[in-house]
């Protein structure tokens, strides 16, 4: 079983989030066990910055939860359509009084509705789950809680990560998972090859042209998420309750247009490529 048929079972797909969350959650717990005893001894100022530590493991665990989100997401739309052909089930879906349009929009729904909204209520939850059992290490260490609430303010860094996931892994990531949503649709072998080998030609013969790097410039920033587009602070993660958003910016920015336009002419090719493909 390849990566791509792996993460087309739902309970796979939330059973590869749930555990990364709960090596998340253990490790971050783990850590804070030793904390205790270094704030007794170092002194009244350090319950601060250990408060400062723990939210930081908070947002490193974020980050860590929705970067498995990205790939599961990838591998989910490279065999999304690919796999269908191959294992000949396609027959049978086609079969259904179910257009090819609702088959494509309802497989794109995965990585662009299902997954994000997943990924929010797997990451608040481990929040939560973080934050108590630091508050009880540090009540039974005789601690000052509050210290630890008072940095840690988990309903507008549950906001931001609610925005974070909109702007970014929905709206910024679209055109990715259209496109791999195309390629799943016309490959009849090797679907990951086929979606990476283009792009890469693409950035070498432009580098070997004109040496320039434009192309390849343009994923790393789509691929990194554009986030100077949707938010403004400095020297803060983009899903801190301190970044300024900038929705204005964000939606008038030409690369969110251009991306969903591209997303668009995808998705439209995919539903005419399944309706003349057959089993593989």
């Amino acid at each position: 079983m390849d990566l791509s048929t792996l993460f087309a079972d739902p309970r796979r797909r939330n059973l590869v989030l749930l555990g990364v969350a709960a090596l998340v959650i253990a490790g971050t717990v783990i850590g804070t066990l030793h904390l205790p005893q270094q704030i007794l001894n170092d002194g009244s100022s350090y319950p601060i910055k250990e408060a400062e530590a723990t939210l930081a493991a908070i947002d490193i665990s974020s980050f860590l939860i929705m970067g498995t989100t990205v790939i599961v997401a990838i591998m989910y739309c490279l065999g999304a359509l690919y796999n269908d052909r191959r294992d000949r089930s396609i027959l049978f879906w086609k079969s259904l009084p179910v257009s090819d349009t609702t088959a494509v929009l309802a497989k794109a729904t995965i990585p662009l509705l299902v997954l994000p909204l997943i990924t929010f209520v797997v990451i608040v939850v481990a929040q939560w789950i973080i934050l108590l059992v630091s508050s009880a290490i540090w009540l039974g260490s005789g601690l000052n809680v509050g210290t630890l609430w008072a940095e840690v303010s988990i309903l507008p860094m549950s906001m931001m990560i609610f925005y974070h996931l909109l702007t970014v892994h929905v709206l910024w990531h679209a055109p990715f998972y259209g496109w791999l949503l195309l390629v799943s649709a016309w490959a009849r072998r090797a679907a990951f090859l086929w979606a990476v080998l283009p792009v890469v030609a693409i950035a070498f013969v432009e580098k070997i042209a004109f040496n320039t790097s434009h192309f390849a410039n343009l994923l790393v920033n789509r691929l990194g998420g554009g986030a100077e587009a949707a938010v403004t602070a400095a020297d803060s993660m983009p899903i801190h309750p301190g970044m300024h958003i900038t929705l204005g910016r964000y939606l008038g920015a030409p690369g969110l247009w251009i991306g969903l336009a591209f997303t668009a002419l995808c998705l439209a090719a995919a539903i005419q490529l399944r309706r003349q493909r057959g089993p593989i």
